[in-house]
């Protein structure tokens, strides 16, 4: 994070998380600023990469893909290039939402979303443990979301 964000930074940010569409003339108005400032701010976020992009939110069960799973990796191996090899296969599973590199009893932990318990098993059995040097998978299934945020928590600022 720059050491240069202030609460009007932060204020933006979190207008912005709330709403990406907001035009500047209503996020400045709601955040106390007018309108020149609060887009020369929004752009110098966008520029620095604190805001890394705008997307639209989709409900993944009003696409079909009503089944989430969460999976815990081990690989055979956890070289370099072990790890760069399953990270550059798994890139080219769009049922993969979420990846990362962990640390403790799995190598990767994961959140994948599909259409149905037989689309999962196709997704396990014919591509992800063909995979080079995955020797185990765990799954675990979502049975309902308590909390899903976008939005990041602010920090205080002093």
């Amino acid at each position: 994070m720059p050491d240069s964000l202030d609460s009007f930074d932060f204020a933006i940010l979190d207008r912005l998380q709330e709403d990406g569409r907001i035009s500047n003339q209503d996020l400045a108005s709601a955040i106390g600023l007018s309108p020149s400032p609060c887009l020369r701010r929004t752009r110098q976020l966008e520029e620095a990469g604190v805001i890394d992009g705008y997307v639209a939110l989709v409900d993944p069960a009003k696409m079909g893909l009503g089944v989430s799973a969460f999976l815990r990796i081990r690989l055979s191996s956890q070289d370099d290039a072990h790890l760069a090899k399953f990270e550059k296969a798994i890139a080219g599973f769009p049922e993969v939402m979420e990846c990362y590199l962990m640390t403790g009893e799995a190598d990767y932990q994961m959140r994948v979303l599909v259409p149905s318990l037989e689309a999962y098993e196709d997704f396990l059995r014919h591509r992800l443990t063909k995979v080079s040097g995955v020797a185990q998978v765990t799954t675990s299934f979502a049975l309902r979301p308590v909390i899903y945020r976008t939005k990041l928590p602010q920090p205080e600022v002093t």
